[in-house]
Protein backbone atom coordinates (compact mmCIF):
# COMPACT_ATOMS: atom_id res chain seq x y z
CA UNK A 1 0.00 0.00 0.00
CA UNK A 2 1.30 3.42 -1.00
CA UNK A 3 -0.12 7.12 0.24
CA UNK A 4 0.79 8.95 -3.38
CA UNK A 5 3.35 11.05 -1.34
CA UNK A 6 6.00 10.97 -3.94
CA UNK A 7 9.83 10.13 -2.26
CA UNK A 8 11.59 11.41 -5.42
CA UNK A 9 11.59 11.59 -8.81
CA UNK A 10 13.63 8.72 -11.08
CA UNK A 11 15.07 8.41 -14.69
CA UNK A 12 14.42 5.23 -17.05
CA UNK A 13 18.14 4.39 -17.41
CA UNK A 14 16.57 0.91 -19.42
CA UNK A 15 13.89 -0.71 -20.81
CA UNK A 16 13.95 -4.48 -21.73
CA UNK A 17 11.16 -5.75 -23.81
CA UNK A 18 9.97 -9.35 -24.05
CA UNK A 19 7.32 -10.04 -26.74
CA UNK A 20 4.42 -9.31 -24.31
CA UNK A 21 6.21 -8.13 -21.37
CA UNK A 22 9.78 -6.70 -20.03
CA UNK A 23 11.68 -5.09 -17.59
CA UNK A 24 12.24 -1.59 -16.65
CA UNK A 25 15.48 -0.38 -14.88
CA UNK A 26 14.94 2.75 -13.34
CA UNK A 27 17.62 5.55 -11.81
CA UNK A 28 17.13 6.51 -8.25
CA UNK A 29 18.98 7.07 -4.82
CA UNK A 30 16.37 7.74 -1.98
CA UNK A 31 14.03 4.85 -2.64
CA UNK A 32 16.66 2.64 -2.70
CA UNK A 33 17.49 3.10 1.09
CA UNK A 34 16.12 0.10 2.78
CA UNK A 35 14.95 -1.51 -0.18
CA UNK A 36 15.23 -5.14 -0.71
CA UNK A 37 14.66 -7.61 -3.75
CA UNK A 38 10.80 -8.83 -3.49
CA UNK A 39 9.74 -5.74 -2.12
CA UNK A 40 7.37 -2.99 -4.03
CA UNK A 41 7.77 0.26 -5.16
CA UNK A 42 5.54 2.75 -6.89
CA UNK A 43 6.23 3.72 -10.35
CA UNK A 44 4.78 6.67 -11.71
CA UNK A 45 1.59 5.29 -9.27
CA UNK A 46 2.31 1.44 -10.30
CA UNK A 47 3.19 -1.26 -8.10
CA UNK A 48 5.88 -3.00 -9.09
CA UNK A 49 8.00 -5.68 -7.52
CA UNK A 50 12.11 -4.86 -7.02
CA UNK A 51 13.69 -8.24 -8.34
CA UNK A 52 17.28 -6.44 -8.90
CA UNK A 53 19.24 -3.50 -7.21
CA UNK A 54 22.58 -2.38 -8.53
CA UNK A 55 24.38 0.45 -7.62
CA UNK A 56 22.19 3.62 -8.38
CA UNK A 57 19.01 1.63 -9.82
CA UNK A 58 16.54 -1.16 -9.34
CA UNK A 59 14.99 -3.28 -12.23
CA UNK A 60 11.45 -4.35 -11.69
CA UNK A 61 9.89 -6.92 -14.27
CA UNK A 62 6.39 -5.36 -16.12
CA UNK A 63 3.83 -8.03 -17.42
CA UNK A 64 1.88 -7.23 -20.47
CA UNK A 65 -1.51 -5.74 -18.83
CA UNK A 66 0.39 -3.30 -16.74
CA UNK A 67 1.44 -2.41 -20.03
CA UNK A 68 -2.05 -2.40 -21.29
CA UNK A 69 -3.33 -0.18 -19.03
CA UNK A 70 -0.71 1.73 -17.97
CA UNK A 71 1.81 4.75 -19.51
CA UNK A 72 5.12 2.54 -18.71
CA UNK A 73 5.35 0.77 -21.88
CA UNK A 74 5.62 4.16 -24.07
CA UNK A 75 7.94 5.68 -21.63
CA UNK A 76 11.56 6.45 -23.41
CA UNK A 77 14.88 6.17 -21.94
CA UNK A 78 15.62 9.58 -19.68
CA UNK A 79 12.07 9.89 -18.90
CA UNK A 80 11.49 11.12 -15.35
CA UNK A 81 9.26 9.00 -13.42
CA UNK A 82 7.59 9.42 -9.77
CA UNK A 83 8.81 6.99 -7.56
CA UNK A 84 7.27 6.17 -3.74
CA UNK A 85 8.34 3.06 -1.52
CA UNK A 86 5.24 0.91 0.07
CA UNK A 87 4.22 2.55 3.55
CA UNK A 88 5.87 1.63 6.65
CA UNK A 89 3.46 0.67 9.02
CA UNK A 90 5.37 3.25 11.53
CA UNK A 91 5.09 6.45 8.96
CA UNK A 92 2.47 9.27 8.76
CA UNK A 93 -0.57 8.82 6.14
CA UNK A 94 0.37 11.93 4.44
CA UNK A 95 -2.05 11.55 1.06
CA UNK A 96 -4.91 8.57 0.56
CA UNK A 97 -4.83 5.01 0.37
CA UNK A 98 -3.11 4.12 -3.22
CA UNK A 99 -3.09 0.47 -4.15
CA UNK A 100 -0.80 0.74 -6.86
CA UNK A 101 -3.31 -0.93 -9.05
CA UNK A 102 -4.11 1.55 -12.00
CA UNK A 103 -7.52 1.71 -13.60
CA UNK A 104 -6.46 3.52 -16.56
CA UNK A 105 -5.17 6.47 -18.30
CA UNK A 106 -6.04 9.98 -18.97
CA UNK A 107 -4.89 12.52 -21.35
CA UNK A 108 -3.64 15.91 -20.22
CA UNK A 109 -5.70 18.95 -21.91
CA UNK A 110 -4.27 21.75 -20.62
CA UNK A 111 -2.19 23.30 -17.74
CA UNK A 112 -3.27 27.20 -16.55
CA UNK A 113 -0.98 29.01 -14.20
CA UNK A 114 -3.43 30.60 -11.31
CA UNK A 115 -1.16 32.87 -8.69
CA UNK A 116 0.92 30.28 -7.55
CA UNK A 117 -0.66 27.08 -8.28
CA UNK A 118 -1.38 25.12 -11.62
CA UNK A 119 -4.63 23.50 -12.80
CA UNK A 120 -4.24 20.60 -14.63
CA UNK A 121 -7.22 19.74 -16.44
CA UNK A 122 -7.16 15.99 -17.19
CA UNK A 123 -10.00 14.06 -19.78
CA UNK A 124 -10.16 10.31 -18.39
CA UNK A 125 -12.82 7.46 -19.86
CA UNK A 126 -16.82 7.50 -18.12
CA UNK A 127 -16.09 4.92 -15.78
CA UNK A 128 -13.14 6.24 -14.33
CA UNK A 129 -15.01 9.54 -13.96
CA UNK A 130 -17.82 8.04 -12.93
CA UNK A 131 -16.03 7.24 -9.48
CA UNK A 132 -14.14 10.47 -9.26
CA UNK A 133 -15.87 12.82 -6.83
CA UNK A 134 -15.12 16.91 -6.51
CA UNK A 135 -13.29 17.40 -3.15
CA UNK A 136 -12.09 13.66 -3.25
CA UNK A 137 -8.88 11.99 -3.95
CA UNK A 138 -7.41 10.66 -6.74
CA UNK A 139 -3.44 9.00 -8.10
CA UNK A 140 -2.40 10.80 -10.83
CA UNK A 141 1.04 8.83 -12.31
CA UNK A 142 0.99 8.30 -8.30
CA UNK A 143 0.31 11.73 -6.63
CA UNK A 144 -2.59 12.18 -4.75
CA UNK A 145 -3.93 14.59 -5.60
CA UNK A 146 -7.59 16.56 -4.72
CA UNK A 147 -10.21 16.59 -7.27
CA UNK A 148 -11.41 20.35 -7.44
CA UNK A 149 -13.70 19.81 -10.03
CA UNK A 150 -15.26 17.09 -12.42
CA UNK A 151 -18.06 16.73 -14.67
CA UNK A 152 -18.68 13.95 -17.08
CA UNK A 153 -16.11 14.76 -19.29
CA UNK A 154 -13.29 15.77 -17.61
CA UNK A 155 -11.41 16.89 -13.99
CA UNK A 156 -9.37 19.20 -12.74
CA UNK A 157 -6.24 19.49 -9.56
CA UNK A 158 -4.47 22.60 -8.72
CA UNK A 159 -1.10 21.76 -8.30
CA UNK A 160 0.83 23.54 -5.41
CA UNK A 161 4.70 24.56 -6.03
CA UNK A 162 6.03 21.77 -3.93
CA UNK A 163 4.06 19.07 -5.73
CA UNK A 164 5.34 20.52 -8.94
CA UNK A 165 9.21 20.69 -8.16
CA UNK A 166 9.19 17.46 -6.48
CA UNK A 167 6.87 15.35 -9.04
CA UNK A 168 7.00 15.16 -12.98
CA UNK A 169 3.40 16.40 -13.24
CA UNK A 170 3.90 20.37 -14.19
CA UNK A 171 6.98 18.44 -16.97
CA UNK A 172 3.81 17.02 -19.13
CA UNK A 173 2.09 19.28 -21.65
CA UNK A 174 -0.88 18.68 -23.59
CA UNK A 175 -1.41 15.40 -24.79
CA UNK A 176 0.46 13.50 -22.64
CA UNK A 177 -0.55 10.39 -20.94
CA UNK A 178 -0.52 9.69 -17.34
CA UNK A 179 -1.56 6.70 -15.04
CA UNK A 180 -5.09 7.33 -12.80
CA UNK A 181 -6.18 5.53 -10.25
CA UNK A 182 -9.17 5.92 -8.25
CA UNK A 183 -10.27 6.22 -4.38
CA UNK A 184 -10.48 2.51 -3.95
CA UNK A 185 -12.81 3.06 -1.28
CA UNK A 186 -15.32 4.69 -3.83
CA UNK A 187 -14.80 1.16 -6.01
CA UNK A 188 -15.44 -1.28 -3.34
CA UNK A 189 -18.57 1.16 -2.03
CA UNK A 190 -19.65 0.94 -5.42
CA UNK A 191 -19.45 -2.63 -5.81
CA UNK A 192 -21.14 -3.22 -2.52
CA UNK A 193 -24.00 -0.87 -3.39
CA UNK A 194 -24.51 -3.63 -6.69
CA UNK A 195 -27.33 -5.98 -6.31
CA UNK A 196 -26.48 -9.19 -5.69
CA UNK A 197 -27.23 -12.10 -8.64
CA UNK A 198 -27.34 -15.03 -5.92
CA UNK A 199 -24.39 -16.64 -7.73
CA UNK A 200 -20.71 -16.20 -6.00
CA UNK A 201 -18.81 -12.67 -6.40
CA UNK A 202 -21.81 -11.80 -9.52
CA UNK A 203 -24.04 -8.87 -9.11
CA UNK A 204 -27.16 -8.84 -11.19
CA UNK A 205 -26.82 -7.72 -14.78
CA UNK A 206 -30.85 -6.59 -14.95
CA UNK A 207 -29.94 -3.79 -12.26
CA UNK A 208 -27.49 -1.01 -12.27
CA UNK A 209 -27.61 0.08 -8.42
CA UNK A 210 -29.55 0.74 -5.80
CA UNK A 211 -33.07 2.49 -7.15
CA UNK A 212 -36.07 3.87 -5.20
CA UNK A 213 -38.22 0.93 -6.51
CA UNK A 214 -35.66 -1.62 -5.09
CA UNK A 215 -35.59 0.04 -1.71
CA UNK A 216 -39.75 0.07 -1.84
CA UNK A 217 -39.78 -4.01 -2.79
CA UNK A 218 -37.29 -4.64 0.07
CA UNK A 219 -39.44 -2.73 2.64
CA UNK A 220 -37.46 0.39 2.78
Amino acid sequence: MFTGIIEETGTVKKIIDGQSSGSIEIKADKVLSGTNIGDSIAVNGVCLTVTRIHSGSFVADVMAETLRKTNLGSLPIGAKVNLERAMAANGRFGGHIVSGHIDGTGKILSLQPEGNAVWVTISAPAPILHLIVNKGSIAIDGISLTVAYVDNSVFKVSIIPHTGEETTLLGHKSGDVVNLENDVIGKYVEKLLLPYSGKEGETSEKAAGITMEFLQEHGF
